[in-house]
C-alpha cells in the first residue's frame, strides 16, 4: 500500500473514530497507537490470516486484532464509503474498460461465472464433501 494513502487512512480514523484514538489505561499507560491498530487490520485483511497470527508481529492478542479489523472496516465504510464504495459511473466503466484493454483483458467488466467448471484440484460439491445432504443439480 502506498505510504501516503496509509497515513491518510490512519489520520482520518484516529481523528474521527473513537476506537482508533490512543488512550491511557487505569495505570496511565498508553494503549495501542492508531498506527498499530490500522496495521493490524490491514495485515489481517491483506493476507487473509486469522486474527491470532498478528500477535507475534504486533504484540497484541487475537481478540484485540479482531476488534481492530471490525472497527477498521466500519470506519472505512463510514469515512470513505460515499467516495470509493459506490457503483461505477459510465465514465468510470469506460476508463476501466480502456485500462483492461491496454493490459490485454478487453471487456472484463462482466460477471465471471465459472462455477460450472470442473477444476482439477477442486472436485464438484458433493463428490468429496460428506456433509452435503442435497446438491441442487441446476446450480452446476
Amino acid at each position: 500500500m502506498n505510504k501516503l494513502l496509509f497515513i491518510r487512512i490512519v489520520d482520518r480514523l484516529s481523528n474521527e473514530v473513537e476506537f482508533f484514538r490512543q488512550k491511557k489505561d487505569a495505570l496511565g499507560r498508553l494503549s495501542l497507537s492508531p498506527l498499530q491498530k490500522c496495521t493490524t487490520a490491514i495485515r489481517v485483511l491483506a493476507y487473509g490470516s486469522a486474527a491470532d497470527v498478528v500477535d507475534e508481529y504486533l504484540l497484541l492478542g487475537a481478540t484485540t486484532a479482531r476488534l481492530c479489523v471490525e472497527h477498521f472496516v466500519e470506519g472505512i465504510i463510514y469515512l470513505f464509503g460515499d467516495e470509493y464504495l459506490r457503483r461505477p459511473t459510465p465514465a468510470d466503466l469506460q476508463r476501466l474498460l480502456y485500462i483492461g484493454e491496454q493490459r490485454g483483458f478487453p471487456g472484463m467488466i462482466v460477471s465471471i461465472d465459472c462455477m460450472h467448471w470442473e477444476w482439477k484440484n477442486c472436485p464438484p460439491l458433493g463428490k468429496v464433501n460428506i456433509h452435503v445432504v442435497r446438491v441442487n443439480p441446476q446450480s452446476c
